[in-house]
């Protein structure tokens, strides 16, 4: 069994390596400018800080560590594609010839809605669910923000709506393969609304809203995905009808 398991080894070997590789050398490039993209990434929270908020560093290696997770993050999101591609070529051989022609489909599919998916946590979801969480209790409290633990919170939230935002791309590849129908989406849609907001609540902060903001999208993104899989891979009709 591990002879028959070997190639498949080496071969997966040979696809982390090179994602390895691009991953470090995306990262060493990022580091150069990593005071540039930190200033991006703390554009969400900035308007929702009162007088007398801020981020802070409340440790000495805390500046440091900031700059290496923020490089290693965008070095993550420029190697996206890379990622994708080599994923694909470790999946080819056992495809059919019809089926491999889709490469150049998924890698542009695959980067491009988990792209859309970082900009909708940046620009709609992380504003509004940081507003709530740092505003919350008014005159209360005044926010002193670790920058470390920020940066943790944003990148987390970027990455787990660019996966979320996979949903389409991973149901039209299954449907292409013959494994999904629209009929099965379905049937099977209030099982997918409970899982979905299960990965919400473990990938968004412990609060109500954050979890709404990925959920909702998310079941809406499904909806779609149904409409796609009827094109791609339609049921019989009569399991439709049933």
């Amino acid at each position: 069994m591990f002879e028959e398991l070997k190639p498949h080894l080496i071969e997966l070997r040979k696809r982390l390596i090179i994602c390895v590789v691009c991953l470090i050398a995306a990262f060493f490039i990022c580091f150069n400018f990593w005071e540039i993209i930190l200033d991006f990434l703390k554009a969400p929270v900035e308007n929702s800080l009162k007088d007398g908020s801020k981020l802070v560093v409340i440790k000495a290696t805390e500046g440091f560590f900031t700059a290496m997770k923020v490089s290693f993050f965008s070095g993550f999101l420029a190697s996206i594609p890379v990622i994708f591609w080599q994923f694909w070529r470790f999946v080819e051989p056992g495809l059919y010839e019809n089926e491999k022609k889709y490469v150049i489909p998924f890698v542009l599919a695959a980067s491009v809605m988990f792209l859309c998916g970082a900009a909708f946590s940046y620009y709609m979801a992380a504003p509004v669910a940081l507003h709530f969480l740092v505003t919350f209790g008014g005159d209360m409290f005044s926010a002193m923000l670790s920058i470390e633990e920020y940066v943790s919170f944003i990148t987390k939230l970027i990455v787990a709506f660019g996966i979320a935002f996979e949903l389409p791309v991973i149901t039209f590849f299954l449907a292409k393969l013959g494994l999904v129908d629209d009929a099965m989406l379905k049937r099977h849609f209030r099982v997918a609304v409970l899982i979905i907001f299960i990965f919400a609540a473990i990938m968004t902060p412990p609060d109500v809203l954050s979890q709404f903001l990925m959920a909702i999208p998310l079941v809406g993104l499904y909806t779609i995905s149904i409409y796609i899989v009827s094109m791609v891979n339609p049921a019989p009709k009569d399991e439709k009808d049933e």
